[in-house]
């Protein structure tokens, strides 16, 4: 029991300094570091970056803040930093290889949130996914798809992959191809679907529509609309411009070649 004592009475006094200050250091260092983080995080809200990459950069600044401060007080009790450095170096490349795939996707995210190649709102393709993007998150982008599925794709994935962001520009070109059959005055066709696409609502007049035949079969022209209008007014656009280019194609007698029938007779005789 004496012996115990003593070891304990020469403990204390080896190492009680070293631990008070330690104490009395992460205490003071802790106030300080929370009125950083006040100040460091008003300096940030007000900047014009996403909001996402404003909560990652506040919560970054407090860790390595805390981080500093640890090692500090590590430092006070006497304990050797290489020793520390070396035992954070490994258990950092432990996690790194566990956390590969994570850490890609986390880089992904940080990337779509500097760079801006969609947002919350946009029509993108990306990744082997359509839709809508309705969340964008640090690790996955949730995209809904026009029949209402959820699709999270990780940010790694979509920032190795080519991105279409349909909803990216303020206007949009709708092409549409109709057949009509050989025997039809070529002009005639130009212009009826030409007054029937500039009469569709929606469809600018700057850049004006364009009309033109683009190719031909045995039995069919092909000719190709292509009409301008605002991105919000596109699928609006593009069905009424089908309809009404049909409609106009069969109120002039333009046929379709797949709608006649040839009838061969034969003479059995």
């Amino acid at each position: 029991m004496d012996q115990f004592l003593s070891n304990a009475i020469q403990l204390i006094t080896t190492y009680g300094g070293k631990i008070i200050a330690a104490i009395l250091v992460f205490i003071i260092g802790s106030i300080v570091i929370r009125g950083l983080n006040r100040l460091i995080g008003n300096l940030i809200e007000k900047s014009k970056l996403d909001g996402t990459i404003k909560n990652v950069l506040k919560n970054l600044v407090k860790y390595l803040l805390y981080i500093i401060l640890i090692l500090a007080c590590v430092e006070i009790l006497g304990v050797p930093m290489s020793s520390v450095i070396a035992v954070l170096a490994s258990c950092g490349l432990a996690i790194g290889l566990a956390l590969q795939g994570a850490l890609t996707n986390f880089a992904g995210g940080v990337m779509i949130l500097i760079f801006h190649p969609y947002k919350v709102g946009d029509y993108i393709e990306a990744s082997g996914a359509e839709g809508t993007v309705s969340e964008i998150s640090l690790f996955y982008t949730t995209i809904m798809t026009i029949d209402n599925k959820k699709i999270m794709v990780p940010n790694g994935d979509i920032m190795g992959a080519n991105i279409t962001n349909f909803t990216a520009m303020e206007k949009r070109r709708v092409d549409m191809e109709f057949r009509v059959t050989n025997d039809i005055d070529v002009n005639l066709v130009k212009e009826v679907l030409l007054k029937s696409s500039a009469e569709t609502k929606g469809v600018l007049e700057d850049p004006e529509p364009f009309v033109r035949m683009t190719s031909l079969g045995d039995d069919a022209y092909v000719f190709t609309v292509r009409a301008w209008c605002n991105t919000a007014d596109y699928w609006d656009v593009y069905f009424d411009i089908l309809e009404n280019g049909c409609r106009a194609l069969g109120e002039n007698g333009i046929d379709d070649p797949e709608s006649r029938m040839a009838v061969r007779l034969v003479n059995e005789e």
